[in-house]
């Protein structure tokens, strides 16, 4: 982020935040452009494809010519200021802007004028009835819209939605085209001109009998709410209009009815009207405060910037009361100050001196502030809000290319991961791995690109090592003696072991059944302790598991016994013992859950199939009507690649969550593919 020079903004009631969702494609980011432009905070509309757009200003942005995080843009309109939350509709990063949701006073679910692709929307619809979050949903790109799909889209959508749809507006078309829009509540017609606002016209004879009854439906779905409206409409009279407009607002921000409104972002046809329910039906900050239990004051921080000339910024809204810099917060019951404030205009940011309730601003020197946090004023701690984050289903094992880097890896990875909670990181004890988790493929190769570009740090990607593991089908037995003879004290242990299989899961056992003193009480540990080296890799080449031993017999020499020698002697009895007692592989098994629209469950079943999958069962999903589950049992191995294949067949739509379940043998072709990979591989290693 740049410095600019001080922001100001005028306006009595506050910041109104709205946050644009949906799905990818959609021309969310088109659309803040749009209001940008419309509102005069920008002189020229820039293009997503060009480039040239406020917000999608990262060189990854640029790159996909979509957003990889999100935007934050200020307009003021009619005295009254608004702040922008442009949020990612991609998979793999519509995730960054789950937290900002939470504060938003009102959200514009962004979606494409054709009814097939309505089903797209359903999860934003869903997470913002969950968190409770008036929105209003503008059919954007309406003048590619075919004849009779503003109607089919609403029809598509009611069902995914709690709140009834309130359809506002209805196209006007010249032939195939679009060209403008008749309100329904102001009962009147404008025809769109390109950079302007909408021209008023009189409404054509030809779409009066739907005007009417698209009005009627309006009208009753309002009546519900207010019951003078039901009386007028039952007396068959016409309602008074500021009665209907005051209706339309109240329940709009009440989060009673979800507006429908048509435009295009890339014309404008539309975006004034769309101001004009901005500033008269969003609702005002303390609502948003009041649901997070905020009013009181506080900070919800949704996002951690790092790496720009400003260092290290919290970007939240400011809830309940002002905020300067250095008024003193509660983080977790700690003290903290809050540090200079920031105005954030995309990648620009200009200095404040303070912020207003509902204001969206960045904050600095705040390190105890993390996203989703909710930092209470001095003296009000309130709860933390909490976020689910999808599951993280594509993972990558990365080493830096230059040795000297990885302590700047780690720096770098925590940085990543602290902006971006939809991303971790772990260093795997078991293969020594540094492995990177994120959403999908997509979303990993975003966060790599940025590692280099911010960090200097490159690296090469594999798939993590998949955790095998062997064990025993037999009994065996095998005696290890270590002897060995180099001037002055030389080295002896010997030992006597029998091993035999336990049940899956059991672990590992070990028993002492020495008698008469024949190993020395002090070099037993180390006899076990040599045993459990072997067992670190077996004669397959992995950890082995789920074998009890029995220390039955040895002997020592009186000077040359150490715990070393006893310690070699345990090591070489179990490898010896564990090669007669028939070893054999195990590999992770996965329970797989996948959720999916209806319709394609079984496709998914077939997918979890061809991937050595056992099916548990298809049910309707537990939550969401017309949606389905799938529950499988799936070898780790096989879920790499799967996220993009449910995906293929469900719009983008199907997700998964695999757990661990159990081990189970592989065998045959397979098994032996993995024992010559795994001998490869420690072969070029040494």
């Amino acid at each position: 982020m740049g410095n600019t020079q001080s922001g100001n903004h005028s306006g009595s009631r506050g910041t109104r935040a709205v946050a644009l969702v949906g799905p990818a494609g959609t021309g969310k980011t088109s659309l803040a452009e749009a209001l940008l432009f419309a509102s005069g905070a920008i002189t020229r509309q820039g293009s997503v494809e060009a480039g040239t757009t406020v917000g999608d200003a990262s060189p990854e942005a640029r790159a996909r010519r979509g957003s990889t995080e999100i935007n934050l843009t200020h307009f003021d309109y009619l005295g009254d200021s608004y702040a922008l939350i442009d949020t990612p509709g991609g998979a793999g990063f519509a995730a960054d802007g789950l937290t900002a949701l939470q504060s938003a006073d009102l959200a514009l679910v962004v979606i494409d004028p054709a009814p097939e692709r309505a089903v797209l929307a359903e999860p934003v619809l869903r997470r913002l009835d969950a968190l409770g979050v008036p929105h209003a949903i503008f059919i954007n790109k309406i003048e590619n819209a075919r004849a009779g799909a503003v109607r089919d889209t609403v029809a598509a959508l009611q069902p995914m939605s709690r709140e009834p749809l309130a359809l506002r507006q209805i196209p006007l078309r010249e032939g195939e085209q679009v060209t403008g829009y008749v309100d329904l509540a102001l009962e009147r017609a404008y025809r769109y001109r390109p950079g302007k606002e909408s021209e008023r016209v009189e409404i054509p004879g030809e779409v009066l009998e739907r005007e009417r009854a698209e009005r009627t439906h309006l009208l009753e779905t309002l009546a519900d709410f207010d019951d003078a409206l039901m009386e007028a409409l039952l007396l068959d009279e016409q309602p008074d209009q500021q009665l209907v407009m005051a209706d339309l607002a109240a329940d709009t921000a009440g989060n009673k009815v979800v507006p429908v409104l048509l435009g295009s972002a890339l014309t404008g046809g539309g975006v004034h009207r769309l101001l004009k329910l901005l500033r008269h039906e969003a609702p005002a900050p303390d609502a948003a405060a009041q649901r997070l239990g905020a009013d009181a004051g506080g900070i919800h921080v949704f996002k951690i910037a790092n790496g720009g000339a400003m260092g290290r910024l919290a970007l939240g809204r400011v809830l309940g009361k002002p905020l300067s810099e250095g008024d003193e917060l509660v983080i977790g019951s700690e003290a903290a100050r809050a540090g200079s404030l920031f105005f954030v205009q995309g990648e620009k940011t200009a200095t404040q001196p303070g912020a207003r309730p509902g204001d969206v601003v960045a904050i600095a020197r705040i390190e105890g502030a993390r996203s989703g946090m909710l930092i209470g004023a001095k003296g009000h701690d309130p709860e933390a809000l909490l976020v689910s984050y999808p599951p993280r289903n594509a993972a990558l094992a990365i080493t830096t290319r230059d040795r000297r880097d990885d302590v700047k890896l780690s720096t770098a990875l925590h940085r990543l991961c602290e902006e971006d909670p939809a991303l971790e990181w772990t260093q795997d004890q078991a293969s020594h791995e540094t492995v990177l988790r994120g959403i999908n493929d997509e979303h990993l190769q975003v966060v790599l690109g940025r590692l280099q570009r911010r960090y200097g740090v490159a690296v090469d990607c594999r798939p993590p090592r998949i955790a095998y593991r062997e064990s025993i089908r037999k009994a065996a037995t095998a005696r290890g003696r270590h002897k060995k003879q180099s001037g002055g004290h030389g080295q002896y242990g010997d030992c006597v072991i029998a091993i035999r299989p336990l049940e899956r899961g059991e672990g590992f056992v070990f028993e002492d059944k020495i008698t008469g003193g024949a190993i020395p009480r002090q070099y037993i540990p180390a006899v076990e302790a040599g045993i459990r080296d072997a067992m670190e890799r077996g004669p397959l080449g992995f950890p082995v598991v789920d074998v009890a031993v029995t220390l039955t017999d040895g002997s020592f020499h009186a000077v040359d016994s150490s715990e070393l020698a006893f310690r070699i002697a345990g090591r070489m009895a179990m490898a010896e013992a564990l090669a007669q007692a028939a070893p054999y592989l195990l590999e992770p098994v996965m329970k797989v859950t996948v959720d999916t629209p209806a319709g394609s469950g079984s496709k998914a079943g077939s997918v979890l199939s061809s991937r050595r999958g056992q099916i548990l069962g298809m049910s309707p999903h537990p939550d969401w009507t017309r949606w389905e589950r799938v529950e499988a049992l799936l070898p780790e191995a096989a879920i790499a690649g799967l996220d993009a294949e449910l995906r293929s067949l469900s719009q983008g739509l199907a997700s998964f969550v695999a757990e661990p379940d159990h081990l189970a043998e592989l065998s045959g072709k397979l098994a032996d593919e993995v024992v010559k990979a795994e001998t490869a591989r420690v072969v070029k290693a040494a």
